[in-house]
């Protein structure tokens, strides 16, 4: 069963997927100890793990939960697995080492990561004292294994300068990884990670390239992995936006994912950006698009090809199906926007497109996601 997963607030909302049909089917739901921040598959995807918070970006203390979900493989239906424990601050983002052994956990404010052991029964077990203090930047927003497993790597964003402060550099952080314990390894920050704000990246299948999101930058970068870590500067730099010259408030990049095949690289622009009409607020400009790259075979650059529009707003995460027939988009929240003199509204929605075998995409239909006062705030493909 290949099953869609969208969160809003603490309900996670399962969909059935009809990949030719590039249709989904709301089924049931599960309930979280608090609104889902993020959500990883076990390798075997008969479990899934949630993190989640009641605390926002910049709000560390609150409850924070790391929970396990049994998935019937037959129906995709999830039910609790075992219990949830409870976590020091806002778990930003969480996945599994590749061997599904380790849950890695990152935290935003304070910057900070954990690894808990994953029992043999798929519940979560204790968490691992590491030996030493870890280099974990500032503002780390997601965490993921390298293909050898061997190497971990925090994404940190970092902080533009506002209201007087100045900017809180960026960088990718790496660890030594071996049974669950974690050891300062290098940190790649361009420019001593000044104007580098990374959020997300993600691997090659099968060539030692890494694709990361330059979200404050609203930068694709390409590194290059060698002797288990990463060159020090990119080897390929492009932007997402169709217009860069334009940059608006709130323009940021988002998600990143390589294609299965290796021959192409997605990723979100985001933009929310509001302005005072008619006393009310409505979408000021800016670029929401998923841009799609393909990747030259020979050297890991990426070349435009494309700007897919969404038909909505401000696309947090966005998820492929394991063939990679088909991109879904899931939007956060409504907007209102002018249209003449009046306002009307576009609301959350998960937005389905075909994939061609030239790696663009087709938007074939988009479902509206009620999200009242919560936020449609993350969605995967299992």
């Amino acid at each position: 069963m290949t099953s869609l997963y969208g969160s809003v607030g603490e309900v996670l909302t399962h969909y059935e997927v009809d990949v030719e049909a590039a249709a989904l089917a709301r089924k049931g739901c599960v309930t979280l100890p608090d609104n889902v921040q993020y959500v990883w598959p076990h390798p075997t995807r008969r479990y899934l793990y949630v993190a989640s918070s009641n605390r926002g970006p910049n709000s560390p203390e609150g409850r924070h939960f790391l929970s396990a979900l049994r998935r019937d493989p037959a129906t995709g239906e999830l039910q609790p697995h075992g219990s949830a424990i409870n976590l020091a601050s806002r778990p930003v983002h969480m996945s599994l080492d590749r061997a599904g052994n380790y849950a890695l956990v990152a935290y935003t404010i304070p910057a900070a990561l954990t690894v808990h052991r994953i029992n043999a029964d798929g519940t979560i077990g204790a968490q691992i004292s590491q030996p030493a203090p870890l280099d974990t930047g500032i503002f780390a927003h997601q965490v993921l294994a390298a293909p050898s497993n061997r190497t971990v790597i925090l994404v940190t964003r970092g902080n533009d300068a506002a209201g007087g402060k100045p900017e809180d550099p960026g960088a990718l952080k790496l660890f030594d990884f071996r049974d669950g314990a974690l050891a300062n390894k290098a940190s790649i920050a361009p420019g001593g990670g000044y104007g580098f704000g990374p959020r997300h990246l993600d691997f090659h299948q099968t060539r030692p390239w890494v694709f990361v999101s330059i979200e404050r930058q609203n930068q694709l970068q390409v590194y290059r992995m060698q002797d288990g870590g990463l060159t020090s500067e990119p080897v390929f730099v492009k932007n997402t936006l169709i217009a860069p010259q334009n940059r608006r408030p709130r323009q940021l990049g988002g998600a990143i994912h390589v294609h299965p095949n290796g021959r192409f690289v997605y990723m979100s622009n985001r933009s929310d950006n509001t302005v005072e009409f008619e006393g009310k607020k409505v979408f000021g400009g800016g670029e929401n698009s998923i841009a799609v790259f393909a990747i030259d075979q020979a050297t890991g650059e990426p070349a435009l090809i494309q700007h897919a529009d969404p038909q909505s707003f401000h696309v947090r995460t966005f998820t492929l199906d394991p063939a990679g027939k088909i991109l879904v988009t899931a939007s956060i929240s409504p907007m209102q926007v002018r249209d003449g003199s009046r306002v009307t509204t576009v609301p959350a929605a998960l937005s389905v497109f075909r994939i061609g075998d030239d790696g663009k995409l087709e938007f074939v239909r988009k479902y509206d996601v009620e999200t009242g006062a919560k936020t449609q705030w993350w969605a995967g493909i299992v």
